[in-house]
């Protein structure tokens, strides 16, 4: 992991834990500074095409796919050849009409046709919160239903990347609890219409069923440990986040306990915070220096407010925060207590547990 890290001189190291660390500069830049098959996993979600301008900068529709390209093939670089990119991509709709733009649909084919990359296989993340919009076409026409999915690409450097699906299994249904209390009495092993065949497997509890590639995963978080840290600080976060649980699941099925995880849209930091959950080595770039220095955030729920404002300023300021100890669980990061120590004159701040 440090090996890796001493190439990244292009940005700048905003704070580091046990097993990963925070950059500030152009990912451009930093993945190609990257060695090539060092990462295990490149999970992250760009900026989409929106119509209207965020407050954290996102590409016109135009130019978007060949913006995207850039990243996806210094990312193929980078990859171990057991290696998977997965990638989040919000749909959007086109200027002016009730028609949908292709973006996501175009990087993907950009992605195989151009860069080599093999589609291992599409996800569909639902998102029940989701607002209604465009409010326009949605909302005031009611010419369109509410769009309520992203699409999700998991992408391969060859057709047998590493991935083991057993390790995020979902928990079974009532009915199959039910079944698995006494099989006899629910089923026979038989051939189905389908010409599927049912075995004597089928009984068996196996700890959970495995996932299908539509992944349920709200995104309402509003009084998560992270926002209720930034609101008791006064400041707002990332506009833009993704569920812990989204990371997490890809996180957990495509590397094992030591793999490298890197994040080149890193936002928030979300995917640094699960890997380090984890137990898996973790690097995000973020290009703002601001939303770099504020997702060290994640790491310090517990402290008080005035220490992690006067921790994120100084970071934002040029120092180097170095976090220790402590990992939280999925849905709600570890509340343990830390204790603030001041810079020293390497200007590294020490968070220790």
């Amino acid at each position: 992991m440090q090996d890796v890290l001493d190439r990244l001189r292009s940005g700048r190291v905003c704070y580091t834990t046990p097993r990963g660390a925070q950059l500030t500069g152009d990912s451009l830049e930093l993945l190609g500074e990257l060695p090539a098959n060092s990462v295990d996993l490149f999970m992250t979600s760009p900026p989409f095409p929106l119509l209207r301008k965020k407050a954290y900068g996102n590409e016109d529709q135009e130019d978007y796919v060949n913006w995207l390209v850039q990243f996806a093939k210094l990312a193929k670089d980078a990859l171990k050849p057991t290696g998977s990119l997965v990638i989040d991509i919000g749909g959007a709709y086109q200027q002016g009409v009730p028609v949908r733009s292709l973006h996501q649909f175009r990087a993907l084919l950009a992605f195989v046709d151009d860069l080599g990359y093999f589609l291992a296989e599409e996800f569909y993340w639902y998102n029940p919160s989701k607002l209604p919009s465009p409010i326009e076409w949605v909302n005031k026409r009611k010419w369109r239903a509410k769009d309520a999915v992203n699409t999700v690409w998991w992408l391969s450097k060859t057709e047998r990347p590493k991935a083991d699906v057993g390790r995020v299994r979902v928990p079974y249904s009532k009915s199959m609890q039910q079944l698995l209390k006494n099989p006899a009495a629910y089923y026979r092993p038989k051939e189905r219409p389908s010409e599927h065949n049912i075995g004597k497997a089928f009984g068996v509890d196996n700890g959970g069923a495995l996932p299908s590639n539509l992944l349920e995963i709200s995104n309402s978080q509003s009084n998560d440990a992270y926002l209720r840290t930034l609101k008791a600080m006064g400041v707002k976060g990332h506009p833009a986040r993704f569920p812990l649980k989204l990371p997490a699941f890809f996180v957990e099925m495509l590397t094992e306990p030591g793999d490298l995880v890197v994040d080149f849209f890193g936002g928030s930091n979300s995917t640094g915070r699960v890997a380090e959950n984890l137990g898996r080595n973790w690097l995000s770039f973020e290009l703002d220096p601001a939303y770099a220095a504020l997702s060290a955030v994640r790491f310090m729920e517990g402290q008080k407010p005035e220490n992690i404002r006067l921790a994120v300023q100084q970071v934002e300021a040029g120092s180097t925060l170095k976090l220790g100890g402590g990992l939280g669980n999925l849905n709600e990061q570890s509340e343990a207590e830390v204790t603030l120590k001041p810079a020293d004159a390497s200007t590294q701040l020490i968070i220790e547990a």
